[in-house]
């Protein structure tokens, strides 16, 4: 970046920061006067804001607020802070239970980020650290994720080539299609050797008050002490843990059935 393009960024950072005061609205001189601006240089930074919706023009008093998008932002930035609380006496209990590394991941785009992590007491641990990007069609979390997610997002995926990683990687849009179906009646999802060859991992989802899959827990661990009995083993615990954080983000399972009942 040039040192003017990092200064508009910042600027149009003053500019947000400016509606802190929560005034119904505010105008284009007053901005100016606040920030130490010119009024044309306010009035530029308005109409890019305004385009991208994070900020709208008042049309009664012809001033500015922020507009919808901000809200929208402020809304995800509440529910990774929701999600943190509640996940994390979950994702102790997890490792203590299980003994292996214990993760929450949240979809970004085809990525999953892992937003929560406690490492396993092993010698032989797996070295993911918090705020790590990976692939989403190739890890448990990933697949959890993506399984529960809307089925035009999800064909839309599909449609967009898959990297292969490992020869373990599924790549074939049908065969991935499959998968997530399976993940979906199944309740939880696995990825053996996918992502990288020596490395195992379970997942299953996690829901927010409204009933949507906003997040994964997982648990990974090196495939020599991570076979398939052991993976069965902790699929229920997983499940549990999982629904445990669910209800702690306001989420009631009892309800939902009703609701379907009905």
């Amino acid at each position: 970046m040039t040192d003017a393009t990092l200064s508009t960024v910042r600027n149009a950072a003053r500019l947000l920061k400016a509606f802190l005061s929560r005034e119904e609205s505010i105008g284009v001189s007053e901005l100016a006067r606040r920030l130490d601006l010119g009024k044309s240089n306010v009035h530029r930074l308005l109409s890019t804001l305004v385009a991208e919706g994070l900020v709208e023009q008042d049309p009664r008093t012809g001033g500015y607020r922020l507009g919808i998008v901000m809200f929208e932002l402020g809304e995800a930035v509440k529910v990774h802070l929701d999600l943190h609380a509640a996940a994390g006496p979950v994702l102790a209990h997890l490792r203590e239970q299980t003994g292996e590394s214990s993760q929450i991941g949240v979809l970004d785009g085809d990525e999953v980020v892992y937003v929560d992590r406690l490492e396993s007491a092993h010698s032989l641990r797996l070295f993911t650290e918090t705020g790590r990007r990976v692939p989403a069609h190739c890890t448990s979390s990933g697949k959890v994720l993506l399984a529960h997610g809307t089925e035009p997002d999800r064909e839309a995926f599909l449609a967009r080539p898959l990297t292969r990683l490992t020869t373990h990687t599924i790549v074939e849009p049908g065969a991935l299609r499959d998968e997530l179906a399976t993940v979906r009646a199944r309740g939880w999802a696995e990825a053996i050797n996918e992502r990288e060859i020596g490395v195992a991992s379970i997942a299953a989802p996690i829901r927010d008050i409204h009933g949507d899959v906003v997040a994964a827990i997982s648990i990974g661990a090196p495939v020599a002490r991570f076979g398939a009995v052991p993976r069965r083993r902790f699929a229920r615990a997983l499940a549990e843990a999982g629904e445990a954080v669910s209800r702690r983000l306001g989420w009631n399972p009892e309800m939902a059935t009703r609701g379907r009942e009905a």
